[in-house]
């Protein structure tokens, strides 16, 4: 197999490079932090020029990679190298966040259970310890069958950093998904063992902040807040108070409710809000649960009701594009700065088709 060297500018490092290895892959495990996001093509946050050499562009979204660009530029997380190759990336590494190589894990099921409406909890004991910052997320394999080859899908985790043995993952269902209907849903059994790499991903928790966190999640987007939630307030890693918004359309696509209420009966600086945008009050209290113990419409009516103004505050925002476009607007409204909100879009494959993007002007 050939091997080519990568140089990154500005910073001048040079690595190699399988040529059947994208060009982020082999930046992250040599210690090169690149800016990324959905580490599959589709969302545009790891683009950066080329500069000189030659790549096959493999399965980069149109929509995030023009055609007409790809003379000049490339999506890292796709790009295969052809030649030796030269780029250019916008490295913004936080000097307080470290950063940890990705590497190769196998890992055993040790737990798969049902938690919501076509949510499962995923519980993988890992062959050794992992280094990661609470927010990351890994890459799984998921087996090739019926003639389709191997394919990789993304989970955040949801354990934090002091638990790097056993790791937790939220996972929805997508209707004909490889990873899920395919996987995950199907046919994944406890004690069966995975293959995984990681971490990857730069929505981390901020740690020794002091501002107000204002988190929200949708669907599975509260798998890195759990992270985030756990590793601030049980391994004292956060100053400010943390508030969390989950968003759902019912109680029934709602988890881990519990967990989140008590532990903030045990951490003032915790306030959880449970957000239910098709189910009513009358509805909840018609089933005998207290309606006032979740908040009622879209997520975003929620937030702008319980803050005139956020300034000063931090946005943690994970989930699906058009929920964190719509937090985003939200948080601005209340003048929240772009350089004080983080996301962490949840894209599908069919999101290279949709071509759903990140704004560039937030960090992730």
């Amino acid at each position: 197999m050939a091997k080519y060297t990568i140089t990154v500018e500005p910073v001048g490092r040079e690595i190699e490079c399988d040529e059947d290895q994208s060009i982020l892959d082999a930046c992250l495990r040599s210690g090169v932090w690149l800016p990324h996001s959905c580490t599959h093509g589709t969302c545009a946050t790891c683009k950066c020029d080329l500069l000189d050499g030659k790549v096959d562009h493999g399965d980069a979204s149109s929509f995030a990679l023009m055609d007409f660009e790809r003379e000049e530029k490339l999506l890292t997380c796709s790009a295969r190298p052809r030649s030796d190759v030269t780029i250019e990336a916008d490295i913004d590494v936080d000097e307080d966040l470290e950063v940890f190589p990705v590497e190769d894990y196998t890992g055993t099921v040790a737990v798969l259970e049902d938690i919501a409406a076509d949510t499962k909890r995923l519980v993988v004991e890992l062959d050794r310890d992992l280094g990661f910052n609470a927010g990351q997320y890994m890459k799984f394999v998921v087996p090739g069958r019926d003639g389709e080859s191997a394919c990789d899908r993304t989970y955040s985790m949801a354990n934090p950093p002091t638990e790097g043995r056993m790791l937790e993952f939220h996972i929805r269902r997508v209707p004909g998904g490889r990873g899920t209907d395919g996987w995950v849903f199907k046919d994944l059994a406890v004690g069966d063992l995975v293959a995984l790499s990681g971490p990857y991903g730069r929505f981390v928790l901020k740690c020794g902040d002091d501002r107000h966190a204002i988190m929200v999640g949708g669907g599975t987007g509260l798998a890195p807040m759990k992270s985030m939630v756990r590793h601030a307030l049980e391994n004292e890693e956060y100053d400010g108070e943390i508030t969390v918004y989950a968003g759902a359309r019912s109680r029934e696509w709602l988890y881990d409710v519990a967990w989140f209420r008590e532990m903030a009966e045990e951490y003032e600086q915790l306030t959880y809000r449970p957000c239910l945008s098709e189910e009513t009050a009358e509805q909840v209290a018609a089933s005998g649960d207290d309606p006032d113990a979740y908040a009622y419409g879209m997520v975003t009516d929620v937030i702008a009701a319980d803050h005139q103004r956020l300034t000063g505050c931090a946005g943690y925002l994970c989930g699906p594009p058009l929920m964190v476009d719509a937090a985003l607007k939200t948080l601005m409204s209340r003048r929240l700065f772009p350089r004080d909100i983080y996301r962490e879009d949840f894209f599908n494959e069919g999101d290279k088709a949709g071509g759903g993007l990140n704004s560039p002007l937030i960090k992730r």
